[in-house]
């Protein structure tokens, strides 16, 4: 009786669970790692073949997220959800850090969580008199200019969170990250608006493509 193919019927020290737990996961492709997750075979293909094959189409592994057809539903949802998991892992390794002394762990989270969003949505990290994050929240969707983002919302959500300072964040999702003149002249707006009630503005982040632009950073707040 013809069964489908199986990488368990690989050499022993090839098979990607005892390849990870000889090796390590970080010596397996991106294949083999989303074969483990995936455990889907056929007649024709082993699992990481399975697996190769619709990365291929995807065009990489993040893309497949924008791909349904490829996956059995179960299957996509399984794949969200250890996304979501690696997205608050971050954002876990973020709270209660000194915004100044770990911006890599910032930046990670941020880029993560907001490349891949197909709307602009603007959010602010709300940090105490130490610098640390305490918390962040996601305030405006839409465009970035004067009509959708509003500073006195910003100022009332730090007040919530008893913020000493505060990073505003938006991603572009063209990839681009060079600032519009919306964006200089909203970031000004907000700076001011918050020093009425003696909260500093201590940066402007916008997220792209694997890339992210600094207004501190370019000495532009």
């Amino acid at each position: 009786m013809r069964r489908k193919l199986s990488v368990r019927d690989w050499p022993e020290q090839e098979r990607p669970l005892i390849k990870a737990k000889e090796r390590g996961f970080q010596a397996l492709s991106d294949a083999e790692l989303l074969s483990i997750l995936l455990r889907v075979s056929s007649y024709e293909q082993d699992e990481v073949t399975f697996a190769r094959e619709i990365i291929g189409k995807a065009g990489s592994l993040r893309k497949l997220f924008e791909v349904p057809d490829l996956l059995p539903g179960h299957k996509r949802i399984e794949l969200e959800a250890v996304r979501e998991l690696g997205r608050r892992i971050l954002r876990e390794n973020i709270i209660g850090q000194n915004f100044v002394r770990s911006p890599q762990a910032v930046t990670d989270y941020l880029t993560a969580s907001m490349r891949d969003l197909k709307r602009e949505v603007f959010k602010c990290l709300f940090l105490d008199k130490a610098l640390r994050i305490t918390g962040e929240r996601d305030l405006f969707i839409g465009t970035i200019d004067e009509a959708a983002v509003h500073p006195r919302e910003i100022v009332k959500a730090a007040l919530e969170f008893n913020a000493s300072s505060i990073v505003l964040v938006h991603n572009h999702p063209s990839g681009k990250v060079e600032p519009s003149r919306e964006d200089y002249e909203i970031t000004q707006k907000i700076k001011a608006a918050c020093l009425t009630v003696s909260i500093r503005v201590l940066d402007h982040i916008i997220i792209g493509e694997n890339q992210h632009f600094s207004f501190s950073e370019r000495s532009s707040l």
